[in-house]
């Protein structure tokens, strides 16, 4: 089977696994496929030392079978990755108790309790929620939790659609944009919320299939050798659509 493009390593014991040196070399050279013998060849190390990780990483799902040659009485194992890229999930190194079991952040904040059904509490905890977000538009942490989120969602869903057979519809848009005063940050967020809500009930449909759209916007990174900020030059805008189309991803 051929390998996916992605793969979500949300699992503290898989994860440790790949992370030895000797290990994501040997990932990053089975996206061709290879025997043991020629990795011991190629990295000028003891077969039976080769062999031993080839094992670890299959028994944790990182790498497969690919075929079988036969060779003097035996047969030879020809092993690739299961995916092309790995991305780490960034809730693996959250602590115990933050994560349930389906992966999903606890939001709970002790007011209500999150086994009652129906109550005012809840309703009330709602709420609260809400404004702690409002709270945290601007802060960095959210965005980073908000970014973590897609490339956990987004991942999960790639693969499930690779796996089928079938393309992941997704959508990027990037723009770049200069600000005089920190103070024009607050009245761009709040422009470009209106504008979004507008365009999103102009094409929302009842029964329709569900897209999820997050905008955030971050400092550009400044020059290595100056530090000064890129944006010098035009205003850049890209990301056009994919277009495709849409199998899968619900």
């Amino acid at each position: 089977m051929p390998a996916t493009e992605m793969t979500l390593m949300d699992e503290p014991d898989r994860l440790r696994v790949a992370l030895t040196p000797i290990r994501r070399r040997l990932l990053a050279r089975l996206r061709e496929p290879a025997s043991a013998v020629q990795l011991a060849a190629e990295l000028d190390m003891p077969r039976q030392r080769v062999g031993y990780h080839l094992r670890v990483l299959e028994e944790a799902g990182l790498i497969e079978l690919v075929e079988e040659r036969p060779r003097r009485g035996f047969a030879e194992r020809v092993m690739g990755v299961t995916a092309n890229a790995f991305l780490v999930d960034p809730g693996v190194l959250t602590s115990p108790g933050e994560t349930g079991e389906t992966g999903e952040t606890d939001r709970s904040d002790g007011s209500g309790g999150s086994g009652e059904e129906g109550g005012e509490d809840d309703g009330a905890a709602e709420v609260a929620e809400g404004f702690r977000r409002v709270a945290d538009q601007y802060a960095a942490e959210h965005l980073v939790e908000v970014a973590a989120g897609t490339v956990r969602d987004v991942t999960r869903m790639a693969a499930a659609a690779d796996r089928q057979g079938v393309r992941l519809l997704t959508f990027t848009l990037e723009a770049r944009v200069r600000f005089a005063e920190p103070g024009d940050v607050h009245d761009f967020t709040d422009a470009l919320a209106d504008a979004l809500a507008r365009v999103a009930a102009r094409f929302d449909t009842p029964g329709g299939r569900p897209y999820r759209l997050v905008a955030g916007g971050h400092p550009a990174p400044g020059r290595p050798e100056t530090g000064e900020s890129p944006a010098s030059g035009t205003p850049e805008t890209g990301g056009r659509p994919v277009t495709g189309t849409p199998e899968t991803g619900s």
